[in-house]
């Protein structure tokens, strides 16, 4: 007699991408992991950079030099934030905080914070997004180990989540945007080792905020850095690559 049984069918192991996705790229560790992150997710990855009249414009250039490494053509957009000023990264009159060691980082709003940074990026990304038809917004936002901004933290991304919703096309039965904070409760070194083992190179990753390709060692971020690729176990790939140019 023949069995009834049918035979199971084989389970697919591909891994579904995505269509496609904004990252909001700095430059830095958190955004050069989260477009290593929305690479291996997403079919189409579009990086955005913002040239905001930083002090530390290097970022710019370097965070270019990585896209073009990963055969990726990134969105410049320019925003003058120099105009609104209130930070050390937008106004050099103030002086960006220098500190002994990551333990003395003092408390509170820093220097360095410029006002609604991030929620200005979210709406120019959430704009570019519905002009492109890409509604997948990543960001490399984290809150610990990092200063304290305001503007990075999961309530911040719900509440701009729903703002970019209400606020677009969606209203009108269009994809909803979706911003997506994967490190957000991450600590700085398991962000590294995430970003090592997804294949990330950092060598052209900009944290500091002195305005040089070369670290100063002595602000938050790079403090905070510092001590991250301690807590990974590894050289910084920045110092090593600048050590390799002799320029450190």
């Amino acid at each position: 007699m023949e069995s009834k049984l049918k035979p199971r069918p084989v389970k697919k192991t591909l891994v579904s991408r995505k269509e496609a996705c904004l990252v909001l790229l700095s430059g830095g560790i958190d955004s050069t992991t989260a477009l290593h992150w929305a690479m291996k997710r997403y079919t189409r990855v579009q990086p955005v950079i913002f040239d905001y009249g930083q002090r530390h414009r290097v970022e710019i250039r370097m965070a270019a030099k990585t896209c073009r490494r990963l055969s990726l053509t990134p969105r410049i957009i320019k925003v003058d934030l120099k105009q609104i000023g209130g930070s050390a990264l937008t106004d050099r009159r103030i002086p960006v905080p220098e500190f002994e060691e990551h333990e003395t980082i003092k408390k509170g709003l820093p220097a360095t914070y410029v006002p609604f940074r991030n929620g200005i990026f979210i709406a120019m990304a959430a704009a570019l997004g519905e002009s492109l038809g890409i509604h997948n917004i990543v960001c490399g936002f984290n809150v610990i180990d990092s200063p304290n901004y305001p503007d990075t933290t999961a309530t911040f991304v719900r509440s701009m989540n729903r703002a970019i919703n209400e606020g677009t096309g969606t209203k009108f039965g269009r994809q909803k945007f979706r911003i997506i904070a994967p490190f957000i409760k991450m600590k700085k070194s398991q962000i590294i080792r995430l970003g090592l083992k997804l294949g990330a190179d950092y060598s052209y990753s900009i944290t500091c905020y002195a305005g040089r390709e070369v670290p100063c060692g002595n602000c938050s971020a790079c403090l905070l850095r510092a001590r991250a690729w301690k807590e990974a176990g590894q050289e910084d790939h920045l110092l090593v690559r600048l050590k390799k140019e002799g320029k450190i």
